[in-house]
């Protein structure tokens, strides 16, 4: 028998996880969601995947452009996150988005520590998700920057030991 609810996430929240903003654009404006289901699949050929719930504004501009940009945040940005994972009209007020030269998604590059420029190659139904397999086409590294992660529920910083 399967876990309840609430016991799955518990479970799960006991699994450090980085934080990332993944951003699409559609034609209608940028879309943005909060994601910590986030991995890398392949090294040759690069390949990384997110889930995306289907209940998600973001999904639909994923799905029409078969593109998107993961910004993995920096440490100090927990309010960022949380306004990513609400469904809001405009998330992206206040930010600066950089250019996009991959045409993938805003690049977040005020608040990032990297981002991952990514074309999708499959998509799979799971459950309440969509997951997308998806080749890495370009991104960046701020090695200065800290990234945030999330564990039971709080965010902090990343410290290596």
């Amino acid at each position: 028998m399967p876990v309840d609810a609430d016991a799955f996430r518990l479970l799960v929240g006991t699994f450090p996880a980085g934080v990332t903003i993944v951003t699409a654009s559609d034609g209608s404006g940028p879309r943005g969601l909060t994601v910590s289901s986030f991995a890398s699949v392949s090294l040759d050929p690069p390949l990384v995947l997110i889930c995306v719930d289907h209940a998600s504004d973001t999904l639909p501009a994923i799905q029409a452009s078969g593109r998107f940009t993961v910004n993995v945040l920096t440490a100090g940005n927990g309010d960022l996150a949380l306004a990513f994972a609400r469904k809001k009209v405009d998330k992206f007020a206040g930010l600066t988005l950089w250019p996009e030269p991959f045409g993938c998604g805003p690049i977040l590059g005020d608040v990032a520590c990297a981002y991952f420029a990514c074309a999708v190659t499959r998509t799979i139904e799971a459950g309440d998700h969509v997951l997308f397999i998806a080749s890495v086409e370009g991104g960046e590294v701020w090695p200065d920057r800290v990234p945030m992660v999330y564990w039971r529920r709080t965010f902090g910083p990343f410290t290596p030991g």
